[in-house]
């Protein structure tokens, strides 16, 4: 990969949420971007963060592919900036009941968060091992800590993430590379809509702010930080995740994430 003074910024599933957010604290930073996800409002990210003075490449491409993921290798490639960060955070959600979900859905959510995710991290940090030098963000969930009722599939894929970033952290530790796991509660994106959730408890809810929640993520990928809880109640739910028993926390899990779980609209 080609050199220069110049500086990059990787960033999935940034056309809007907690990937925008990240790419728009990077580019004030002064990283140029590199900006991904898998619908068309990525250019019109990539027009806003101009807007801001940034140097912004978009990227319309499927994470959920090998196809996609070669795509944003080849484009990483060929960039002349010197690559430094990857906010590998491009997520899908999926509620109802396992059994009454399409089985297509469910495999995109795997082959999202799960498969495509460390195939990019795959390529990317052996780029960063090579030239000793790099930043890994892995967007991980506090449902990892959980079994989600209701969510199954999406609460098994962020435990799988916010796991392999421990591991991947601990093999990396003295080839310059450092690996971060983010672990938001819930945050106000289109990520419930999208889901199929605005009829739940959590879908309604109040949720964190995704600027609040991207600055966390990003100063502790700064500072080196193993992971990071992003807000005070957050921090209090995984605490307990970790000493109540897993029947408890499925039941409590049932309770935000069933579906008609939600207050009827007026």
């Amino acid at each position: 990969m080609a050199m220069s003074g110049a500086k990059l910024a990787v960033v999935t599933g940034a056309s809007s949420g907690i990937g925008y957010e990240l790419a728009k604290i990077a580019a004030e930073e002064g990283y140029s971007l590199l900006i991904v996800a898998d619908e068309p409002q990525i250019a019109q990210a990539a027009e806003d963060l101009r807007g801001g003075g940034a140097t912004v490449e978009a990227v319309q491409a499927d994470l959920a592919t090998s196809e996609g993921v070669r795509q944003i290798v080849d484009r990483i490639e060929r960039k002349p900036a010197h690559l430094e960060l990857l906010f590998a955070n491009a997520g899908r959600g999926l509620g109802h009941g396992f059994l009454d979900q399409n089985l297509t859905d469910v495999r995109r959510v795997i082959d999202t968060n799960v498969t495509g995710t460390i195939e990019l991290i795959h390529a990317v940090g052996n780029i960063m091992r090579s030239q000793r030098q790099g930043r890994i963000l892995i967007t991980g969930s506090i449902a990892g800590f959980m079994p989600g009722s209701f969510q199954a599939v999406y609460n098994a894929s962020k435990a799988f993430l916010n796991s392999f970033s421990f591991a991947l952290r601990n093999e990396l530790k003295d080839s310059g590379v450092t690996v971060t796991c983010l672990m938001p509660g819930a945050t106000d994106t289109r990520f419930f809509e999208r889901a199929g959730m605005l009829d739940t408890k959590v879908g309604q809810d109040a949720k964190d702010d995704p600027a609040d929640v991207a600055r966390i993520g990003f100063d502790a990928l700064m500072d080196r930080e193993g992971d990071v809880v992003s807000g005070w109640k957050n921090k209090l739910q995984s605490a307990v995740a970790n000493v109540m028993p897993s029947g408890m926390l499925a039941e409590q899990h049932r309770g935000m994430a069933e579906p008609g779980t939600g207050n009827p609209k007026n």
